[in-house]
């Protein structure tokens, strides 16, 4: 079963239902359906301050992603870790390239994730493992 757990604060309007279908649809092409995701939707404030903190990069980012250790837990559950994601990244990116900003978020959203599967960048957009060149992901 798949568990998605989303934090999000009232002034950041998500669809949580489109949230979980986007994560279970990319889980699908991995073949998990049993996996447990944390999500946060937050500020530009609060992504600097994890970016600063994790990366080292004292500036806002789009997105990130939190890997965990050890994935499954005693009950064999999947749980793959967080992704935290700015609102007002994704309100830039969507006025850049008009569109709307929930289809921005789902798209950093399913980016987030693709990291949470192991997956790195080789360049910008592209990430390196050649079985992902299906799942080009913007932004």
């Amino acid at each position: 079963m798949l568990s998605v757990l989303i934090s999000s604060e009232s002034r950041y309007p998500v669809s949580r239902k489109k949230i979980k279908e986007r994560i279970a649809e990319v889980l699908k092409r991995f073949n998990l359906d049993d996996a447990e995701v944390s999500l946060s939707i937050v500020g530009n404030r609060k992504i600097r301050e994890l970016n600063r903190l994790y990366r080292k990069i004292d500036e806002p980012t789009d997105v990130l992603s939190f890997p965990l250790e050890e994935p499954r837990d005693s009950e064999g559950i999947l749980r793959l870790g967080d992704i935290v994601v700015s609102y007002p990244a994704a309100q830039d990116w969507a006025r850049e390239r008009n569109k709307f900003v929930e289809e921005v978020i789902l798209e950093l959203i399913e980016h987030g994730l693709l990291h949470l599967l192991g997956f790195e960048h080789d360049n910008g957009v592209e990430f390196k493992i050649p079985a992902a060149k299906d799942f080009r992901v913007g932004p």
